[in-house]
């Protein structure tokens, strides 16, 4: 090697994160014996020699960990981000969250400014569109890099991903409504084309082949405005449509208050399902049923995968998604939970 050997030489050549090397070389305990001989040992062959006086410059930034969420102005985002955030405090680790807005361009510029400030590992949700930039120069770094949620970079080996299971979900959901007696099931909301989209109606999708049904939806953005539209249009247009699985939850509110102006009964009219649970969904009038993600868990989860990755070294599998659970509530007309995916 030609020019002077750098941490990430270490990393590579001892085949940890860049993250582990540093806490080697501040001589942490919570490294394994194992791994800390490794390194050394690969410091060693390299040449790498340790300069503690710009490691104490940079030492302010060294318990940073990054967020980057889509959207954090939805509720399940938010409570996800609260909740890992709370969950790495207390494992001495402050956390830099940011919002992307679904804005790809804005996304590669939080991630390049994350990786100037010397985040020790990033979490993220990314937004659709634009270029594997972003991710190509997360890989030259190192650093350990979760993707969740949401799959838009498809090395997994590199950014591993994690979910729900969002289709045994809207299966759960679709058969719930044909117990309590709908005879057409619309899916309302979520962006077409979208990985996401695609993942939330195909379990309903599923069961609407299966039960000789026209799979009938509507795609737009998953806000309480496009669910209050998609009223008039279900009333005007399509009146044989008699329930729906929405994509959020915020779709079902908006869906359920536009069915209230019009003066028709969601749980009796019209049955509602929405996805997510969040806390709102219990405190509506009616209740909404809601496929439930225990997104406290998940958030907790996911910061002990990257804790993991970052400290010992044990890389997360290339992907996992985490059960989901149909609460029944009045807007579907019943009140029972089904698992999902039974029939």
């Amino acid at each position: 090697m030609t020019r002077r050997p750098t941490i990430l030489d270490v990393a590579a050549r001892a085949g940890v994160s860049k993250s582990t090397v540093s806490l080697v070389l501040q001589g942490s305990e919570q490294v394994r014996p194992e791994t800390r001989t490794a390194v050394r040992a690969a410091m060693a062959e390299i040449g790498y020699v340790y300069n503690r006086a710009a490691a104490h410059l940079r030492s302010a930034s060294a318990g940073l960990v990054g967020l980057v969420i889509n959207d954090l102005r939805n509720p399940f985002f938010t409570q996800f981000a609260t909740t890992l955030q709370m969950t790495l405090a207390a494992e001495g680790y402050a956390t830099v969250i940011a919002n992307s807005d679904e804005d790809p361009a804005l996304q590669a510029r939080l991630v390049g400014s994350m990786i100037e400030h010397g985040v020790a590992g990033l979490v993220i949700s990314p937004a659709y569109g634009g270029t594997q930039a972003p991710f190509d120069q997360l890989a030259r770094t190192g650093l350990p890099v979760l993707q969740v949620l949401r799959r838009t970079d498809p090395r997994t080996d590199l950014f591993p991903f994690s979910s729900f299971d969002y289709a045994a979900g809207s299966r759960a959901a679709a058969l719930h409504l044909l117990d309590a007696g709908a005879r057409r099931i619309a899916f309302v909301g979520g962006l077409p084309g979208r990985a996401i989209t695609q993942e939330r109606q195909s379990g309903w999708r599923a069961v609407m082949a299966e039960h000789g049904s026209e799979a009938f939806a509507i795609e737009g953005k998953p806000t309480r405005a496009f669910g209050m539209e998609v009223t008039q249009t279900l009333l005007a247009r399509h009146p044989e449509i008699d329930a729906a699985i929405c994509f959020n939850d915020l779709v079902a509110l908006g869906l359920m208050a536009g069915f209230a102006r019009a003066g028709r009964s969601v749980g009796t009219d019209f049955r509602v399902v929405g996805f997510d649970d969040i806390e709102e969904a219990a405190q509506s009038w009616p209740q909404l049923s809601s496929v439930a993600c225990d997104i406290d868990h998940f958030a907790r989860d996911t910061a002990a995968r990257l804790l993991a990755w970052m400290v010992s070294a044990r890389h997360p599998p290339a992907e996992s998604r985490m059960p989901v659970q149909l609460i029944t509530r009045a807007s579907s007309g019943a009140g029972r939970s089904r698992a999902p995916g039974r029939p």
